[in-house]
């Protein structure tokens, strides 16, 4: 495996990314012609998409080395390390998309997911040791490649610590014909390494929950998203009929843990009791004590059961449940992170997820159950007339749904559940603009919970969210950004929302909407823009003349989601280019002298990006005068806007001395 580092090792190490990329693709025809793969199909197709995000890594460190590495074997270390961890990756994967569980051994499954354990294992602490002091590696591709990382460690924790012996053996095998054997006592079953994400994650929505407004009851409380990049920068976006929300994911740190799973020698009582314990604590309701499905923060940081929170708030307590601290706000604002970390530890634990709502009754929160079979009939009735051939019983209709679905999380379940999202997407393409707007805050509504994304996304509403973006009234626009914004939460969505046209059409709205539908664009944008591929789409649609002249606009109205959006489009060269074009360094350093610190800390990390390995563009930043305000910066800027000034102060040194 070493040799193959030799010559051009970033080019073969690219070459196995792309070879086991290929693998993926090529097996997937023969998996569904010969029903083989299906029991480690998930495993797969996640590990392939975590490799697959080193593309970027690689790229970046041949750009910087011309494909010359330094030939000390101690150097390159690092390197043959990753390649005889790709390696053995690529074997595995070419063996566990064909495993036909039907045909061979169950020790055979088992000895896969044991080689899956290994193999995550070698990943991650290959990774650890990439030496970026080398290279020119931006710091969004080493954030991406540090949340790799931390799946592959969480995944190859999961069974405890590594038999070094043993994964030596594993690793270095030249094949699973003979795979080894697995260690007494322990309880090895299908490996699922969880996908957090497949795009560059170097940016994460967090929410800033603001006080209730006077805000009509049609629009519902407006709230704002904040967006921070690693840079502290912010975008705001106001959030139409959202029920107390907004639509975000949060950077939470959460603690879990699991069970060690008992000896199969252990009996079943021991086994049902060790299953009942077995749940974190994190994941259950202080209030309920049962495992959390919507699971919202309040004010306080305590996080809670939506359902439990939102009725002990609506029986007029204004205390955190746990800390007994008075709520300063009433905002409920949802945990993706936990909602997710939850998803997947009852996904790997085959433990059924709560639904709240059993045989038309949901639980309150004193342990009594309350029947909804009339809810659920009427919201049924709801539906039917969604599909009504009278125009005003359709209005009533979805007038009617986008209030419900405004209201509660049970609402939005029950609306899904009683098939409302077909008949709404149809309904986005509606000559009558009430129709259009209603059902388009609908869907906003009905995105915010999690299960019901996919829904929308296989209901085919991408197409005509985007021609509303388009054609439609500006409320409408405004609701069309926003549900974007919430769908591509999931990194997959942001790929087909991306391929479809919206980024066009969000440019425009960013340039001629409303304050509120300017804000919604933004954050939709930035969020799509996370996505290396989105970024060229984003350049040619406009974006860069359109955020410049938010940073020039005297009122400073938007300046901060514009730098977000540039700090995050400033690893893509096109974007680089253009920004340079649009004649952006003088604007990026009068804001170096006049704005805010964290709009000096954003500038700061743009212009490092655009003078990277670019002589010209240092040039041009030294003849306007940038030595003096990156001295004030290092002197008194944030932390991060410290280290970015120093940076482009030592290019400016190298260049006059050249």
């Amino acid at each position: 495996m070493a040799g193959n580092v030799a010559g051009d090792p970033t080019a073969d190490l690219l070459e196995l990314v792309h070879d086991i990329v290929r693998i993926s693709g090529s097996t997937s025809d023969s998996r569904k012609a010969v029903g083989g793969g299906d029991l480690f199909r998930k495993d797969c197709t996640d590990l392939v998409r975590k490799i697959s995000l080193l593309t970027h890594l690689f790229e970046e460190i041949r750009d910087s080395t011309g494909g010359s590495i330094s030939r000390s074997p101690l150097e390159d270390k690092w390197c043959v390390d990753l390649a005889a961890a790709l390696h053995a990756a690529k074997r595995l994967l070419s063996v566990a998309f064909n495993f036909d569980s039907a045909a061979s051994s169950e020790g055979g499954g088992k000895k896969i997911a044991f080689q899956f354990q290994c193999v995550t294992w070698k990943l991650e602490k290959a990774l650890g040791k990439l030496p970026y002091d080398q290279f020119v590696v931006s710091e969004e591709v080493q954030e991406q490649v540090a949340l790799v990382r931390a799946q592959l460690k969480r995944a190859a924790d999961k069974y405890g610590p590594m038999n070094s012996n043993l994964l030596s053996r594993s690793i270095s095998h030249p094949g699973l014909e003979d795979l080894i054997s697995i260690p007494s006592g322990r309880a090895i079953g299908t490996l699922h390494i969880q996908n957090i994400g497949n795009v560059d994650h170097e940016v994460s929505a967090t929410l800033s929950p603001i006080p209730k407004t006077n805000a009509s009851e049609q629009r519902g409380t407006d709230h704002v998203i904040e967006a921070p990049t690693s840079s502290s920068a912010s975008l705001d976006v106001c959030c139409k009929d959202a029920d107390s929300n907004v639509l975000s994911s949060t950077n939470q740190e959460i603690k879990h843990s699991e069970e060690d799973k008992k000896p199969d020698a252990q009996s079943s009582e021991e086994d049902k009791k060790s299953d009942a314990i077995s749940v974190p604590d994190d994941f259950l309701c202080p209030i309920s004590l049962e495992i959390m499905r919507d699971p919202v923060i309040v004010a306080t940081g305590q996080t809670y059961e939506r359902s439990y929170i939102q009725r002990w708030i609506d029986n007029g307590n204004l205390t955190c449940p746990k800390t007994q601290q008075k709520l300063q706000n009433l905002t409920l604002t949802p945990n993706y992170v936990l909602r997710s970390l939850i998803s997947q530890w009852c996904s790997a634990h085959n433990f059924e997820q709560p639904t709240g709502i059993v045989n038309g009754k949901i639980k309150n929160s004193d342990g009594s159950f309350r029947d909804i079979t009339g809810e659920i009939a009427t919201i049924e009735a709801l539906v039917r007339k969604l599909l009504s051939r009278s125009s005003e019983d359709i209005r009533i209709a979805v007038t009617e749904i986008r209030s419900l679905s405004k209201r509660s999380t049970d609402n939005r379940i029950l609306i899904a559940e009683s098939g409302a999202i077909p008949p709404l997407v149809h309904l986005l393409t509606s000559e009558d603009v009430l129709i259009q707007e209603n059902a388009v805050t609908s869907i906003l509504n009905l995105s915010i919970y999690e299960n019901n994304k996919g829904l929308i996304m296989l209901a085919g509403a991408i197409p005509s969210i985007v021609q509303v973006l388009r054609a439609g009234s500006m409320e409408a626009r405004e609701n069309a950004a926003a549900t974007l914004f919430s769908l591509s939460l999931g990194d997959e969505n942001k790929i087909i929302i991306g391929a479809s046209g919206a980024i066009p059409a969000l440019v425009d709205l960013l340039q001629t909407g409303s304050t509120r539908g300017k804000k919604d664009a933004a954050t939709a944008l930035f969020n799509l823009c996370i996505y290396q591929g989105n970024k060229g789409r984003a350049v040619r649609a406009g974006i860069i003349s359109a955020l410049l002249k938010m940073l020039m606009d005297s009122s400073h109205f938007m300046v901060d989601e514009a730098l977000t959006i540039l700090s995050v489009l400033a690893s893509c060269q096109e974007a680089k280019v253009a920004m340079v074009k649009a004649s952006t360094i003088p604007v990026l350093i009068d804001l170096l002298r006049t704005g805010l610190p964290r709009n000096k800390e954003n500038a700061a990390a743009i212009l490092l990006s655009l003078c990277k390995r670019d002589a010209e563009n240092v040039g041009c930043m030294s003849r306007l005068g940038a030595v003096i305000p990156l001295t004030e910066v290092v002197r008194s800027g944030t932390e991060r806007a410290k280290r970015k000034a120093t940076s482009l102060l030592e290019l400016l040194n190298r260049l006059n001395k050249q």
